[in-house]
This record gives C-alpha cells, sequence and structure tokens, in this order.
C-alpha cells in the first residue's frame, strides 16, 4: 500500500480504485479491469499488468502504431526478464511456441482469422471496447487476451500485435511454483485447446531429445573407439544446440539461453501435460481461486 501511496503522490492523475466483491461468473482480473475502465474518461483505454516494465514512450508507440495501422487494438509481446534457471529453460520455449502458433503477420493480417494479443500490455480505442462488450463480454475467460483481440477481429477491427523488445519488459513469475501453476492454467488452451495438437507439441518436444540420446547411444557403443564416440557426441549435441539456438534467435531471446534448451522442452511437455489434465478434470486454480472449465469460466469462491 506504500508504494501505491507513492506512486499516487509521484502522479497526480492516478487514482487506486477498489474493486467490489467478485460476482459469481466473472475472472477476479477480468472483474477488476472492467472496474477500472468504467472509470476511465478518455478515447483509448491502456491495460497492463503490475509486473510489466515501460519503456519511457511505451503508451505512445503503441498510439503511434494504431494511427500508422489503422488498428484499433495495439498490444505488444513483452521482452521476457528470465533470472532463474527455470525462467530461462521454460520461457523461451513457451514464447518460441506461441509465435509459431500465433504468428505476428497472420494477427495482423486482416484476412486472417488469426488473432491474439497480450494483456501485459493492451491498447484498445473505447468506442470498439464499448462496442463488443469489453470484459464483460468475456467475464469468465481465463485467456482473456486473446478472447478480447477474437471477438475484436471478428467485429471487423483491424487489430495489431507485435514484439514488445525495446518497449516493454516483464518478469512474469517469481517462483517455479508460480510459473508452472501459471502455465498449467493457460497452455492446453494457448496450443490449441486440444488433444491432437497438444500430443504433436509434446512429441516435437521430447522426441527430438530421445532420438539424441539414442544416437548419442549408438554412437558409444558402436565404436571401438573411444575418441570417435566422443566427437560424434559432440557433433551431435552440438547440432541440436545450434538448431534450438537458431530458434531463440529469430523470435528475440539471447543465444545464451540455448545451454537451457533441453530442460526446457522436458518441462514444456510435463506443463502442457499438466494443463491438459487440469482441463480434463473441469477445474483451473490461480491465485486462490477455482474456475470451472468449459462454462463460462465462473468463479467457484
Amino acid at each position: 500500500m506504500l508504494f501505491r501511496s507513492e506512486l499516487m503522490t509521484k502522479h497526480g492523475k492516478v487514482r487506486l480504485i477498489e474493486a467490489p466483491d467478485l460476482p459469481a461468473g466473472w475472472v477476479g482480473k477480468n472483474h477488476a479491469v472492467w472496474v477500472g475502465a468504467e472509470e476511465a474518461k478518455e478515447g483509448w483505454l491502456l491495460f497492463t499488468d503490475a509486473d510489466v516494465l515501460h519503456g519511457e514512450n511505451s503508451a505512445a508507440s503503441a498510439l503511434q502504431i494504431a494511427h500508422e495501422q489503422k488498428a484499433e487494438l495495439i498490444s505488444f509481446s513483452p521482452e521476457q526478464i528470465t533470472e532463474t534457471w527455470y525462467e530461462k529453460s521454460l520461457i523461451p520455449v513457451v514464447y518460441c511456441r506461441l509465435a509459431s502458433k500465433f504468428s505476428f503477420d497472420d494477427v495482423n493480417d486482416p484476412q486472417k482469422k488469426a488473432a491474439a494479443a497480450n494483456g501485459q500490455l493492451l491498447l484498445i480505442r473505447r468506442d470498439v471496447y464499448n462496442a463488443e462488450g469489453g470484459h464483460a463480454a468475456i467475464a469468465g475467460e481465463v485467456l482473456e487476451d486473446v478472447a478480447l483481440a477474437k471477438r475484436v477481429k471478428a467485429a471487423g477491427y483491424r487489430i495489431w500485435f507485435g514484439s514488445g523488445k525495446g518497449v516493454v519488459r516483464a518478469r512474469m513469475y517469481r517462483s517455479f511454483e508460480a510459473m508452472w501453476q501459471g502455465w498449467k492454467k493457460n497452455l492446453y488452451r494457448l496450443m490449441g485447446n486440444d488433444p491432437g495438437a497438444m500430443a504433436a507439441e509434446i512429441v516435437n518436444a521430447v522426441v527430438p531429445i530421445l532420438l539424441l540420446t539414442f544416437a548419442v547411444s549408438l554412437l558409444w557403443g558402436g565404436s571401438g573407439n573411444w575418441r570417435i564416440g566422443v566427437v560424434s557426441t559432440v557433433v551431435a549435441v552440438g547440432l541440436w544446440h545450434w538448431m534450438y539456438a537458431m530458434e531463440l534467435i529469430r523470435n528475440k531471446f539471447p543465444a545464451e539461453l540455448t545451454g537451457y534448451g533441453i530442460p526446457g522442452k522436458l518441462l514444456y511437455a510435463g506443463a502442457l501435460w499438466a494443463s491438459y489434465r487440469s482441463h480434463q478434470k473441469g477445474t483451473l486454480v490461480w491465485k486462490g481461486r477455482e474456475y470451472p472449465v468449459g462454462t463460462s469460466g465462473a468463479s467457484k469462491r
């Protein structure tokens, strides 16, 4: 509360709004931002998260893109801050896979149905927000940012989604438990909400590692010369890491995270399976609340 008081003292236009008790049918975040949006007066609404670090001109950059692209909804995929081994392992893998599912070019093409956004920084024209029902229309959606983007694009409005590198950064999780719970909540839906798509993702993550392990075993077992085994192993492992490094670089992650690739792929497969199991059981848990799956998403408590 002290931090909030200091923030309001420093910036006179900042107000703290206390949200009432969570109504049935709402996800907590959706209700909180809806209450805030109802108080806002300007023509554009900027939604952002508490863990986001904004560049000096992040809002201005978003507005400029809106005018240049004639877009009604603008969102950035923030540059990810990773400090622990598990963040460096899992988060780049997840974002690389998301990039393959939600290509910026496809999302930004008005002729394609693909739609996505990131609620860590989302700017939307107020009249469009109101016309599409705002967060009240997606009250029970756990993936509210993607749901809002889909709703806006389906209505014929222009959306723009791009990299936030140099504009906005975020460290999403401060503990392994929080990271696991977060991706357990979202990952299955993000990757298609379909058992077949989930299986393909797990195969894509795990099978190359199994093949690498098998190849190394063969090289050592089938070679009568230990030097050949060592050289062959270095080449095989090096090739796998080189391919992962290229994937990281394409998605604007530093190449030095390459060494975390194998544990990252395994964690990704595990988190995706855990997310699938949660959806199959019908209940998602996030920040002390339970949300049913496959319904309006109403909070149980």
